[in-house]
């Protein structure tokens, strides 16, 4: 077995189950009945680093119908549209252009009457693609608080649950903008768990989290925010829940159907695949170990699987930056995996989206002997790890996946492959134990 060659497969095969625009068609049946009703416009507005793409699908389906429309995206990740425009943002900090076209959407939404039909389109990034500061917030106060949230460790739903609290149009504000129009929401998932509300911080979809919240999530991180955040946290602690009517929303893709098809691959390839979860989170070097542990029993023992074996994992793990080195979260989890690979293994880890961290990799691949590779090219595996080095490290070992915006955004997929065991000295060993378990003895006696 090519271990390197059959985990790039599988994470190709990963990706396109996870194209936002077959998730729309598999998803038609359960919103043609709206499409089926006489509107006078259709508009169709949305925010993320997939919102292209399925904006492709949805032109694809309704062409002429749409009166007009506007995605905000990530620079470089776009899709040939003729009826709706495409403005590029800056992500993950948000930047003018961001704020210039959220404001566009929120216009184009609120001129829709109860005769239109609007047509929201989510997918991940969307919450920092959808940057407009509530009154009294400036692009300045939102860039600095966003900067700290990504830095110092918070997952998703902490870094959300601030920007639904400083933004004039997340969580529901946009679907009350909308209405009385009809609203058809469809969501391309990047969180664990799928939840409406932090999906792009959830701007047609109810917010249950409160104002109190986002201020424990701050001095949780020691997060000290500009004087004019301080005070609109404060100022505004009184909720006012918004109430939306004439609404669907419906998930069109998520991080389980990436996995389940990285399973499939594997199996065809010969491996014995292991869905490990699809709900990782955590420090990213100690998810790392916990990965690269289950190789190792899968190497001595054949528990929880019998080589060779494929783990899968999926979900968004969060790096704590401490350092002064280049990299991102995949990244950094192989360099601290492969710390730890038995022999005959291979990991990879990338996000679905193309991109991860600050960089232009999506993610990384090692094997067994990267590290003692690395090393006798004078190359100190830790001393990169302790920095968040990691993209330098790979860069150079050639062992970067690159492969420029993909379409799409379902979280990370990690691959461990095991391969065969040797046919000697590990095949003995590993009858023994199997031996042990069932409490037989560890060798047969002899007949003679």
């Amino acid at each position: 077995m090519n271990l390197r060659r059959d985990a790039l497969a599988i994470f190709r095969a990963a990706l396109r189950a996870a194209d936002p625009r077959e998730g729309i068609r598999r998803a038609r049946p359960q919103f043609q009945d709206l499409l089926d009703l006489p509107y006078e416009h259709i508009y169709v507005v949305g925010a993320g680093k997939a919102s292209a793409a399925m904006a492709l699908e949805v032109e694809s389906i309704l062409g002429r119908r749409i009166t007009s429309g506007l995605i905000n995206t990530k620079h470089g990740h776009l899709a040939k549209l003729k009826r709706i425009e495409l403005n590029e943002c800056a992500h993950p900090v948000p930047d003018q252009a961001g704020v210039d076209g959220a404001r566009r959407i929120a216009e184009l939404a609120a001129q829709a009457t109860g005769h239109d039909l609007v047509i929201c389109l989510i997918s991940g990034g969307a919450s920092a693609l959808l940057p407009l500061p509530a009154p009294g917030l400036t692009l300045d106060d939102k860039q600095s608080v966003t900067r700290q949230l990504l830095a110092c460790g918070a997952n998703i739903h902490e870094i959300n649950t601030v920007r639904k609290h400083l933004s004039a149009v997340k969580g529901g504000q946009l679907a009350a903008l909308a209405a009385p129009a009809k609203l058809l929401t469809l969501v391309l998932s990047d969180v664990i768990g799928d939840d409406l509300s932090v999906i792009g911080s959830g701007p047609t979809v109810p917010d249950h989290s409160t104002f109190a919240e986002a201020r424990a999530i701050l001095a949780r991180y020691k997060i000290k925010p500009a004087k004019a955040i301080a005070r609109h946290l404060e100022r505004a602690s009184k909720e006012n829940p918004v109430r939306l009517e004439n609404t669907r929303t419906l998930i069109v893709g998520a991080n389980r159907l990436a996995v389940d098809a990285a399973a499939i691959e594997a199996e065809r390839r010969g491996y014995r695949p292991l869905v490990l979860s699809t709900t990782i989170e955590g420090e990213t070097q100690d998810v790392a170990r916990m990965h690269a542990s289950i190789a190792r029993e899968v190497t001595e023992s054949d528990r929880p699987v019998a080589a060779p074996a494929c783990l899968i994992s999926g979900g968004e793990t969060t790096v704590t930056l401490d350092g002064d080195g280049l990299g991102g979260r995949n990244q950094e989890f192989v360099l601290a995996a492969a710390l730890y690979l038995p022999e005959r293994t291979v990991v990879l880890s990338a996000g679905t989206d193309g991109t991860d961290g600050p960089t232009d990799a999506t993610g990384a691949i090692a094997d067994s002997e990267s590290v003692k590779k690395a090393k006798a090219r004078g190359l100190d595996p830790r001393a990169f790890l302790t920095r968040h080095d990691s993209y330098r490290f790979f860069a150079a070992l050639d062992d970067l996946i690159k492969t420029g915006p993909t379409g799409t955004n379902v979280m990370d997929v990690r691959l461990l492959l095991i391969g065969p065991r040797a046919s000697a000295a590990s095949g003995g060993r590993a009858t023994s134990v199997t031996r042990a378990a069932r409490g037989e003895p560890a060798s047969k006696p002899s007949k003679g």
